[in-house]
């Protein structure tokens, strides 16, 4: 379905335009995820570092009958602009950034899209005036919630998933 100032669309959420400052990941009939627990790793992921998109609130929209998951709106930036050097510094924050993510408890789980899904490979992978920021957290996993046997299998697979991105991002 289309939405009015629709942002992007996955297989599951739409994101729509609220603001010049905010956006609103719509949850409408069965989606993968729940709004309260994505919120909730979020803004675990914000209590640690910037590298998640912030939380702003839940809300509901009463115009299109959806509940929606506020979040700030990020600008992304086309990289290939930038020379190698700065965007190694940019992944050097990144990885570092993502491992305290890691050590905290909390894995993305979707850096890199299943060949079978839309999208480019690294899509919830943003560059923005800040630095490479993360999106789209709605398979992410706390520790907490998984165990430290599961929670570590996650971290195996995204560790090969940022080698992958290293290779990808510093050599297009």
């Amino acid at each position: 379905m289309k939405y009015p100032r629709q942002l992007s669309a996955g297989a599951n959420n739409t994101v729509i335009v609220l603001s010049d400052t905010e956006v609103g990941k719509l949850f409408v009939g069965d989606t993968r995820s729940e709004i309260g627990s994505e919120a909730e790793k979020m803004q675990f992921a914000n209590s640690i570092n910037s590298l998640v998109v912030k939380f702003i609130r839940l809300d509901f929209n009463e115009a299109i009958d959806a509940e929606m998951l506020v979040m700030e709106r990020i600008y992304p930036l086309d990289f290939r602009s930038y020379e190698v050097e700065i965007r190694e510094l940019w992944m050097d924050v990144f990885e570092d950034d993502l491992m305290q993510l890691h050590k905290e408890g909390f894995v993305h789980r979707d850096l890199k899209r299943p060949s079978n899904i839309g999208g480019l490979a690294f899509d919830n992978i943003l560059l923005t005036a800040s630095g490479l920021r993360l999106i789209d957290i709605g398979i992410s996993a706390l520790r907490k919630q998984v165990g430290d046997k599961i929670f570590e299998k996650y971290i195996e697979i995204e560790n090969k998933e940022i080698a992958e991105f290293r290779e990808y991002f510093l050599n297009r």
